[in-house]
């Protein structure tokens, strides 16, 4: 749990929120919302700084989580995965929505389903969705016969976020060799501009020149 979410839980408790309607706006199960008021000063007691500076000490001595606090292996490690890909800049309804996409047995899921398998809104699901297709990670397609979306996760879903990644570094490029032309190329901030979109059109094109070498791994 990062300091800001200890913040809000802070917040919520102040505002007179339930452990529950906390939870839903920080998209976590209810359960660690009340483990981690009840080991940090209860209710009336909560202090985000303390409570983010004892979890710091925990992890330093390897303290073990109480018994009865303790998740079972493998809801620990999609936990893991989770905040991994929340850490690397993933909103986190759309970490999980990728995820359990990932597990599903044929990489298919309505929002529907999404909705009800994670536990929140359908709206929430329509912007978790989105992120992904537009980051290349899912697509979308049309059931006719149900005549609902299907968001689809299949084995070439990481090259086309490679794409797309790629095509959004160009426009970076582009739009900093501009700034440097604009600041004049003789100018500090000119040559150090320049020299910035240099370095990130070579490494879009390593990326894509690598994806495209070791896409066969995927098919």
């Amino acid at each position: 749990m990062t300091q800001q979410e200890r913040q809000r839980i802070a917040a919520g408790l102040t505002a007179g929120l339930s452990y529950r309607e906390i939870a839903r706006r920080l998209d976590r199960p209810t359960s660690t919302i009340t483990r981690e008021i009840a080991r940090n000063g209860g209710p009336a007691g909560y202090r985000p700084q303390q409570a983010q500076q004892a979890a710091i000490q925990r992890a330093r001595r390897g303290t073990p989580a109480p018994a009865h606090a303790a998740a079972p292996p493998g809801e620990t490690m999609e936990q893991e995965i989770l905040e991994m890909a929340v850490r690397a800049g993933m909103p986190r309804t759309a970490a999980r929505v990728h995820h359990d996409l990932m597990l599903s047995e044929d990489g298919r899921r309505t929002a529907a389903e999404l909705a009800r398998r994670l536990n929140v809104s359908p709206a929430s699901v329509s912007v978790a969705v989105n992120y992904l297709v537009e980051q290349g990670y899912a697509r979308r397609e049309r059931d006719p016969r149900r005549r609902r979306d299907v968001y689809v996760i299949d084995n070439d879903a990481w090259y086309h976020s490679v794409v797309i990644s790629r095509r959004q570094t160009l426009e970076t490029v582009r739009a900093t060799m501009a700034a440097a032309e604009t600041f004049g190329l003789d100018s500090p901030v000119g040559q150090r501009l320049a020299k910035t979109a240099a370095f990130l059109e070579h490494v879009s094109l390593d990326m894509i020149e690598s994806a495209d070498r070791w896409r066969p791994l995927l098919t």
